[in-house]
């Protein structure tokens, strides 16, 4: 039994050195998640009322499967600074002035920026103890000469928590370790030992020595120095403050100061606080009354994390920043929201954007769903034990948490397929970065509301077989970010799809098709067939938005051709070669050399041929692609690309597979093969560069006539 000695009306108590009061946080009604050797198989929705299971498979995307639009070039810093008011930092007088922007900083990107920005060491230099370390729970410092400041404050706040707080010194001190990163707790136990001071810190700390060797650091690691002739003055002088601790004034005034910093931390460190102190009250609270819990270090404050989530985009939002903040740690397992927090990307930068813009949502619900799809899309990437893999990497060293903070979810994934390397993640990227492919444009990533059936138009020859076919040919020519071509790990993944990711509705029929669409690309490469790995859920859903407006491209140019053959010859555009044009839409045709058989979007043909001659026949494909993003180079490479494609697919010699064709014999000649790209705001924006492009193509690919209306 440990001895507990009364410090004022309050409760404030010395001793009780070897409680484990770790089992009072996880009373505070958050979830927890399994240690480091466990995985988080479970995320529970709090409003649905519904689970999801995530397979605790692994498994590792290269760079080589990254699609473009992921690797979208930084904005410049500066252009994501928060507004800071006018001399800051050099004139804010107060702690609260000097920390207040980088509190109101809403994601990691700006909260760097604004660090970089400023001379760092310097301003953390200026903060007191307590604040320093509430600057650090925010996330990673840039500069190295700052967290090394930081670990110093850190060091001293414990000190004087140990002499002011008693027994809820554990409190602060597991709210410490937190909100550091391994290389700075490493760095903050050697200070502390280096001092003679870790013994009379943590080393009392039962609950704080289990927490430390969860991350892997043993205090016995750490040997003190040995005795200095100074430390004799040193326990001299801690003898004198606990003489003047002994009064009540001086015990009120610490409660008081105890309790202001209490207030700056999440609410889990609050209740857990109080559950400490009615056990101190009751005189029942030593290490045998309160069993130890298993709390998982990923749960509460890892940098930038609860903390921010709920005093930073929360700011004076009370209550509603406690409700998030309990909704968000039982709908999102601790790894995966540690590694959505610093990979939100283009999510997290909109929330930042639409800040007091009126859409209905508060912004801890905004931001909650911005966390919840990027979770889901790096647990559909890497399984769950690379998520938890992901999640160690950032914790453990402040540069990685500082590359995936600035580098968003392209940064998370490579840091994953280099083991926690930040160099040779910086080289998968630069590789990634450079392979070309096609830009992302707003109507291609349009909502697509219904399945495949929904664009089924007879009238048109869009019959269910033929858009099989047409989309399965747009899904193997996608260049879009894919899953492996991993049976192992794709059977591991299916548990992903047992519910939509965030932001798609329950009974969505295009998330019915993407699941059917996985599990046949599963059951081809099970059986053995050469096929590509699926294309993820964003990327499908990209493909088919662009798939839809393609259908919608190519009927109006059905339209438009039916109107041209039915005016009289001297007054067409389109068909002035054919004397009586017949136009069959969605034709069946074969190539000798190609397997299976496509669908030629138009082919025109003449009904009255000369007289011994064959029918003119000329071809048509539509390309509803965005053009509007490439210039020069990128432009012409894309076109003759798709000339290519068109003439080898439609061109030279056909075999037609429609019976009532027939009459036209058993191979084809195509005369011509036009190919027809949409316009507007698809349209190359240099109009002089399309005009150079358009017969540089035409004399390469000879036989294809490039056409933009």
């Amino acid at each position: 039994m440990s001895t507990c000695r009364v410090w004022g009306r309050k409760g404030l108590r010395r001793g009780a050195s070897g409680v484990g009061f770790v089992a009072l946080l996880l009373a505070a009604g958050c979830a927890t998640g399994p240690g480091p050797g466990g995985s988080a198989d479970t995320w529970q929705g709090r409003g649905s009322r519904r689970e999801f299971q995530l397979s605790t498979g692994s498994g590792q995307v290269g760079a080589a499967q990254w699609g473009p639009t992921e690797l979208e070039p930084a904005e410049p810093a500066e252009s994501r600074l928060p507004p800071v008011p006018e001399g800051w930092p050099e004139e804010a007088s107060t702690d609260e002035e000097l920390l207040a922007p980088f509190l109101a900083c809403p994601t990691v990107v700006e909260y760097l920026a604004l660090q970089r920005s400023v001379d760092m060491a310097r301003v953390v230099g200026r903060l007191g103890d307590w604040n320093a370390v509430r600057l650090g729970a925010l996330g990673p410092l840039v500069d190295a000469r700052a967290s090394k400041v930081l670990i110093g404050k850190r060091a001293a706040f414990l000190l004087k928590a140990m002499q002011d707080d008693g027994a809820y010194a554990q409190v602060f001190a597991l709210f410490v370790i937190h909100t550091s990163f391994d290389d700075e707790l490493d760095g903050l136990l050697r200070l502390l030992a280096g001092n003679k001071q870790l013994r009379q810190t943590l080393a009392g700390m039962e609950a704080v020595r289990q927490e430390l060797e969860r991350r892997g650091l043993k205090l016995s690691d750490y040997p003190e120095r040995g005795e200095r002739a100074s430390d004799v003055l040193r326990g001299l002088g801690q003898a004198a403050t606990d003489a003047l601790h002994s009064s009540p004034a001086s015990d009120g005034a610490r409660y008081m100061a105890m309790s202001a910093q209490l207030q700056q931390m999440p609410p889990a460190y609050q209740q857990a606080q109080r559950e400490l102190e009615r056990e101190l009250t009751r005189e029942h609270f030593t290490s045998g009354n309160v069993a130890l819990g298993a709390f998982d270090q990923l749960t509460f404050g890892v940098p930038l994390g609860f903390y921010h989530l709920a005093t930073g985009t929360a700011r004076g939002l009370g209550t509603l920043a406690e409700r998030r903040y309990e909704e968000a740690t039982r709908e999102l397992a601790p790894a995966a929201l540690l590694v959505a927090l610093y990979a939100g990307g283009k999510g997290a930068r909109y929330l930042a954007e639409t800040r007091g813009a009126g859409a209905g949502l508060a912004l801890p619900e905004l931001r909650l769903a911005a966390l919840r799809r990027v979770a889901w899309q790096v647990a559909e990437r890497l399984g769950v034990d690379g998520l938890n893999e992901l999640a160690r990497y950032i914790r453990s060293s402040r540069e990685a948490a500082i590359f995936v903070g600035a580098g968003g979810e392209p940064a998370a994934v490579a840091l994953h397929e280099a083991r926690g390397n930040v160099p040779r993640t910086q080289a998968y990227l630069a590789e990634a970065r450079e392979r070309p492919g096609i830009p992302e444009s707003k109507a291609a990533r349009g909502e697509v509301l219904g399945g495949l059936s929904s664009l089924v138009d007879e009238a048109s020859g869009h019959s269910a077989e033929v858009l099989e076919v047409k989309l399965r040919e747009a899904e193997m020519e996608a260049s879009g970010p894919r899953l492996p071509a991993d049976v192992a790990l794709l059977k591991k993944l299916r548990a992903t799809l047992s519910t939509p990711p965030p932001g798609v509705p329950e009974g969505s029929a295009l998330w019915r098709e993407y699941v059917a669409y996985r599990e046949g690309r599963l059951s081809e490469l099970k059986a053995g067939e050469k096929a590509k790995g699926p294309l993820r859920w964003e990327s499908y859903e990209w493909l088919r938005g662009r798939f839809a407006r393609g259908l919608a491209f190519e009927r109006v140019m059905v339209a438009l051709l039916r109107a041209d053959a039915a005016l009289p010859l001297a007054q067409r555009v389109w068909l002035k070669d054919f004397i009586d044009p017949l136009i069959e839409t969605t034709v069946g045709v074969a190539k000798e050399g190609q397997p299976g058989v496509r669908f030629a979007d138009v082919l025109v043909i003449e009904r009255q041929p000369p007289a011994g001659q064959s029918p003119r026949v000329e071809s048509f494909s539509f390309k509803s692609r965005d053009l509007s993003l490439l210039d020069g180079e990128a432009l012409e490479a894309q076109m003759i690309a798709d000339a290519r494609d068109a003439l080898r697919y439609y061109g030279e010699s056909l075999n037609i597979r429609r019976r009532v064709l027939k009459y036209l014999g058993s191979e084809v000649q195509i005369r011509r093969v036009r190919l027809v790209y949409e316009g507007g705001e698809l349209k190359p924006r240099n109009l002089d560069v399309l005009q150079k492009a358009v017969p540089a193509v035409q004399k390469k690919v000879r036989g294809v006539e490039v056409l933009i209306p």
